[in-house]
């Protein structure tokens, strides 16, 4: 990779030589402008406004506009003997945890690549030493023109760069937050909750530019003389009047998305007893369900054996009574037998 600034990172007393490579690239798709006529391109062309004239680049240099409108001509050599000790040279000044820096402060990243054997050594121990301490490095560096802040950080086996806004160039985001109150209650919060598991995490290297490679096909169309692929339907949007509705959907689109089993019903959550607990998952709520079904089963189980008890008691007091009945009808039908043969022999005895 080109370099774009050659220096030395100055840790303490020891100087490392370093060179500035850029860290990212960009893909996408540069547009000419052009005279939609003739299709001829539109350039802009550098003209002196005393002289009425195009001049080259080696006639161009740079300038600063005082207030009453005078050019003061300034060098590059000027710009080489700034009283600055960062005009060449990256300067430590702290050490701090990363979570101190701001994500609004970043800027621009580079890495740095160590400039000969010579910097091999102090280039791997300031390495070793921002990963055993697992801190940022804040550095001052001067590139293109003005002074930057930066942060220095581990990479793989390379340093970073990163540069840094300015403490004063990040705005206060005073003004943009809702100046409507509203209220948001834990089942919303539940079901945002539920949400977010459901979308899950994500592999940042499965993303990518769509709006490019859409673009590239348009291209390629209009290129072979066809006619470019149709838009889609873009999705029906409205205003939403009911978040819970919108939330509950949006949580049975994400599990269908995810072909999860279960996706087509209804999407319900349940309100967690403590907010301060782990998640809700699928899984428990299945097995809330479970053991109210356990519930409700055995209760139908116990109604079941209470009637069953009934009826046998209830047979069992029928199968006595008639038992007791048919004994004091047999004792009855004896004593009448035992009468009628008594009277029956002394009938006899009278006649003989």
């Amino acid at each position: 990779m080109r370099s774009i600034w050659n220096g030395a990172i100055s840790f303490g007393l020891v100087s490392i030589p370093i060179k500035l490579v850029n860290a990212t690239e960009s893909h996408s798709i540069a547009f000419r402008q052009i005279h939609t006529e003739d299709m001829g391109r539109i350039r802009y062309r550098k003209v002196c406004e005393l002289e009425d004239r195009e001049v080259s680049g080696a006639e161009i240099g740079k300038g600063y506009e005082d207030a009453d409108g005078t050019i003061i001509p300034i060098t590059d050599d000027d710009l080489a003997h700034l009283p600055l000790p960062t005009a060449k040279t990256i300067e430590i000044v702290a050490f701090v945890p990363a979570d101190r820096i701001d994500p609004l402060q970043m800027d621009a990243a580079y890495y740095l690549a160590a400039g000969g054997a010579p910097a091999a050594k102090p280039y791997t121990l300031l390495r070793e030493a921002l990963k055993r301490s697992q801190k940022v490095a804040i550095a001052k560096f001067a590139l293109r023109g003005r002074e930057r802040l930066g942060m220095l950080r581990v990479v793989g086996d390379a340093i970073a760069l990163h540069g840094l806004l300015w403490p004063d160039e990040v705005r206060a985001p005073e003004g943009l937050a809702p100046d409507t109150k509203v209220t948001v209650n834990d089942k919303e919060l539940d079901l945002a909750d539920a949400l977010m598991d459901t979308l899950g995490e994500i592999d940042l290297e499965d993303l990518h530019d769509e709006y490019r490679e859409a673009l590239e096909e348009v291209v390629a169309a209009k290129a072979a003389g066809e006619a470019p692929p149709e838009a889609p339907e873009p999705a029906k949007s409205g205003k939403v009047l009911d978040l819970m509705a919108a939330l509950e959907k949006s949580v049975k689109a994400a599990k269908e998305s995810r072909g999860e089993e279960g996706a087509g019903e209804h999407a319900e959550v349940r309100s967690l007893p403590q907010r301060k607990s782990a998640r809700a998952t699928p899984k428990q709520g299945a097995g809330k369900k479970s053991t109210a079904a356990a519930k409700k089963t055995a209760a139908k189980k116990t109604t079941a054996a209470k009637k069953s008890t009934a009826k046998s008691a209830q047979g069992t007091k029928k199968t006595a009574a008639k038992s007791t009945a048919t004994k004091s009808t047999a004792t009855k039908k004896s004593a009448a037998k035992k009468t009628a043969t008594k009277k029956a022999t002394t009938s006899r005895k009278r006649t003989a």
